[in-house]
């Protein structure tokens, strides 16, 4: 039950039946027509832009067109009042007799509550982490890590059909240096005193990795040049430290559908041409490459600038600020065109909505990527990019810097290990995703209402613990919250009640406003309302026992105050379950 979006509905019909009464003409376009909470709670319960955005094309003054509306919402059922507000917003209060339906409708639903088909089931890729298979995941992956993963959750719960992915960079010149580094450790495995050269990894993450170099292949690889055990070291590498971060991520209940290798974009397997070389013929095909120079960048130095010729993708032409090199100076492709590659297999893969999740240092790459995608699938493919801005790690406030396990950063696990996985979770999404997060390791396992994970958490288990408690006094009251929708919910009247109530009605909508924003953090904010509400009324009951969720000698009252304990519980359950956090039954 939308409450906002079953008033939508209500004003299509108003406008319908002026309509068809002669007041306004027909056809009226209303798909810019919102209905949201009016900025403030004294206006009333909702509020509509309907005469503003309408006015132009009815030949109305607003005023006049939200006078015609009024009229019609005033005789719906459960409409208090209905005022038009400066030039023509039009503000509705809701009588008491609509948020016990609201309340019922959560309890049916159950966990189903604010579910929306605003995804129609259509299929949408959310590609994010995507880390460099070169080492364990560090705190400044982790918030795309758990950015990435809420933001998945969020659309299934809206109704898309959702794919998680991740890409692994292993066709690049780091996995060379990975090698070249495990390498060294299978050496050091054998018997030899090594030392790490800069350039290379010198993380203790590669001993095990050594090790396993000799249970597979003995001492014979020490004999032979690069080129001979290079290639044999590298998958083996690769695959230790995907192992390793499918571990990580594991640990935060991350779980991708697809692993996609970088690498099979490259290969030309029996003399064939690669996906990359088969793309190029595409974009000569339809003159979309061309042989030219660029000008140099700005700011830099005239002697610094190589200016030759390049093959070029006409990038402009489809938005970008300048043309975009494909092919390197010693004939590789470029990074780009791999990644043009990478995202028209996407598109054949049936994905036209993608999703990117991206670190904060590739913003500027954003423009190129989306009018690639633009190009590659003749306008059908939209790619749409999140940024995820750093992480600043702190203990009391002081700068956490170094790692125990790698040496020159901090890794994801040792923060998960320290502080648990429902407080990384949580906090990370607890900022929205493109300003800057600063994650204190003490603050967020402290029990106070300052760390909201705690805080909400907490609802959860106060709120069950009410139901125990209930239970105990009234034996015979029944387990599943649908149950309780027969409660007499007219006696939720006090201002503490309507509040949660109201509250209530407000997910569907933030579902789907959230969904449509990419923008998860703003479950983590609403469940922190949430559970602020649902404190404040326990300790209203504490000071004004009336109040309290549980009367003994007035089994109606506290009936229907555990209707509203249910679907408070069973909403805050939801959330925390889009953002991939536990809701506890207790807490000690």
């Amino acid at each position: 039950m939308n409450l906002f979006a079953i008033f939508a509905d209500h004003l299509r019909t108003a406008v319908a039946e002026l309509a068809a009464e002669g007041v306004l003409p027909a056809g009226l376009d209303v798909s810019r027509v919102v209905v949201e909470p009016p900025r403030e709670a004294s206006h009333g319960d909702l509020a509509t832009n309907a005469a503003m955005v309408l006015s132009k094309d009815a030949r109305m003054k607003p005023r006049d067109l939200a006078e015609k509306l009024t009229a019609k919402l005033g005789a719906i059922p459960g409409v208090a009042r209905v005022d038009v507000a400066g030039p023509g917003f039009i503000n509705i209060a809701l009588d008491g007799s609509y948020w016990p339906r609201v309340i019922v409708a959560a309890l049916k639903a159950d966990g189903a509550y604010g579910r929306s088909s605003l995804g129609a089931g259509s299929t949408i890729n959310v590609e994010y982490v995507s880390a460099n298979p070169t080492g364990p995941m560090h705190v400044g992956h982790c918030r795309g890590a758990v950015f990435g993963d809420a933001l998945a959750n969020l659309l299934a719960f809206a109704g898309f059909a959702v794919t998680r992915e991740y890409v692994i960079n292993d066709a690049g010149a780091q996995v060379d240096v990975l090698a070249r580094s495990a390498y060294l450790r299978y050496r050091e495995a054998l018997g030899e005193a090594i030392t790490i050269p800069e350039g290379l990894y010198p993380g203790d993450y590669l001993v095990p990795v050594g090790k396993a170099l000799v249970v597979k292949f003995g001492n014979t690889l020490v004999d032979k040049d690069e080129a001979d055990w290079l290639p044999a070291v590298r998958p083996v590498a690769i695959d230790s430290m995907m192992a390793m971060i499918r571990d990580d991520l594991a640990a935060l209940n991350i779980h991708h559908e697809v692993f996609f290798s970088e690498r099979t974009l490259h290969e030309r397997v029996g003399g064939q041409p690669s996906v990359i070389d088969r793309l190029m013929d595409e974009l000569r095909a339809r003159d979309l490459v061309y042989q030219g120079s660029l000008p140099p960048p700005k700011g830099a130095p005239v002697e610094d600038w190589e200016d030759r010729e390049q093959t070029l993708f006409r990038a402009t032409q489809f938005g970008d600020e300048i043309d975009r090199p494909l092919v390197k100076s010693d004939g590789a492709y470029t990074y780009f065109a791999a990644d043009i590659a990478y995202h028209k297999n996407k598109f054949d893969r049936g994905f036209k909505q993608m999703i990117d999740v991206w670190g904060a240092d590739h913003g500027g790459y954003i423009k190129r990527m989306q009018a690639a995608v633009k190009a590659v699938t003749a306008g059908e493919g939209h790619l749409d990019v999140e940024i995820c801005q750093l992480v600043r790690l702190l203990r009391n406030g002081e700068p956490v810097k170094m790692s125990k396990r790698a040496g020159t950063f901090v890794t994801l696990r040792e923060v998960v290990d320290e502080v648990g996985r429902d407080a990384v979770r949580f906090m990370m999404i607890n900022r929205k995703n493109d300003a800057v997060l600063d994650f204190d390791l003490a603050k967020v396992i402290e029990q106070t209402r300052d760390n909201p994970v705690f805080y909400v958490q907490y609802a959860h288990a106060r709120a069950r613990s009410i139901l125990r408690n209930a239970k105990e006094m009234f034996p015979d009251l029944p387990q599943q919250p649908a149950s309780f929708a027969d409660a007499d919910l007219s006696l939720l009247d006090d201002e503490g009640e309507v509040a949660l109530a109201k509250l209530i009605a407000n997910y569907p909508r933030l579902v789907e406003q959230a969904a449509a924003a990419r923008e998860p953090h703003r479950v983590a904010f609403y469940l922190y309302d949430l559970a602020s509400a649902l404190h404040g009324q326990w300790n209203r009951g504490k000071d004004l026992p009336h109040l309290r969720f549980i009367i003994e000698d007035d089994r109606k009252s506290t009936y229907a105050r555990l209707a509203l304990v249910h679907a408070v519980a069973l909403i805050i359950t939801s959330g925390l379950s889009i953002l991939g956090v536990d809701a506890p039954e207790e807490m000690r």
